[in-house]
């Protein structure tokens, strides 16, 4: 009893561990983590057990997930994007070229000495020579008038598209004189000289892509080596980012031009020349 005649209340106080529902919700952050981990296994599973196409699909998302690489300069482009991106492109462009070339005054006289094809780089351009020489002079890097002219008109019309160029030279395999100018230095000053012209007629030197001199290794008579024919000039249009696929060390699919048809007389006319020429 205190000295004011009241008693003091007992006051007990309990404190209780707080806890949250279930004990917390850590284990929902494991559990999510499993999950992911298991999805992710599964995906790799499934990417081994698919088909190249497949595989290639999925990698070319991962490349290019916003779908930029279809833009013209973009680099992550994917082999089936550039085949569906160039190839009604390159079918236009091949009728205007053909279109374009009909409107030569000469063009007549060597109408069956250009073909147009369209392969796995692009579009092929090949200017064919003759026994006499059509678009080159007979053993020379020069170009005559009418290739000039020719490969001007290409110019005019290959400047107003994006695509990069190559240009290849070919030779028959008649060995072209003696000394250290053989067919490969031919072959290769003829496919510079190509260059020339049509950078000076409006084909940016960013957009050639290569040049190249093959001399005889890829004949398009291979069973007539020495035939004229193989002489030749490639002008290639090159599908769009295939470039930057080659920058990346991704495969692309190489084609060799198919051979040209043999034309009637053309045999006789090669066997009947007098003089040997070269190239």
């Amino acid at each position: 009893m205190s000295g004011h005649g009241k008693e003091q209340p007992i006051i007990i106080i309990h404190k209780h561990a707080e806890h949250d529902d279930e004990h917390g919700g850590a284990w929902k952050v494991a559990y999510a983590d499993f999950v992911t981990a298991m999805m992710a296994l599964f995906i790799v599973l499934w990417l081994l057990s698919s088909s190249e196409s497949v595989k290639k699909a999925v990698g070319g998302y991962f490349l290019d997930p916003t779908g930029k690489g279809k833009q013209v300069g973009s680099s992550n482009v994917g082999a089936g994007d550039i085949a569906r991106l160039n190839r009604n492109d390159m079918h236009q462009l091949k009728d205007k070229l053909e279109q374009a070339m009909k409107q030569t005054p000469t063009f007549a006289k060597m109408e069956k000495q250009v073909r147009i094809t369209q392969g796995a780089e692009g579009l092929r351009i090949d200017l064919l020579e003759t026994q006499r020489g059509v678009f080159f002079l007979t053993g020379s890097p020069s170009p005559t008038k009418e290739g000039v002219e020719l490969i001007q008109m290409l110019a005019n019309e290959l400047m107003k598209l994006p695509h990069k160029v190559a240009i290849e030279g070919h030779t028959d395999s008649k060995p072209f004189g003696e000394g250290e100018y053989s067919n490969w230095e031919l072959s290769s000053d003829r496919a510079n000289a190509a260059r020339r012209i049509l950078t000076a007629h409006g084909i940016g030197e960013e957009r050639i892509s290569q040049v190249r001199g093959f001399a005889d290794r890829r004949l398009l008579l291979k069973t007539e080596p020495t035939d004229p024919t193989n002489r030749r000039i490639s002008i290639i249009v090159r599908n769009l980012g295939l470039d930057e696929m080659e920058e990346m060390g991704r495969e692309v699919p190489a084609t060799e031009p198919p051979a040209p048809e043999k034309k009637e007389g053309a045999a006789a006319g090669h066997q009947a020349a007098a003089a040997p020429s070269h190239h």
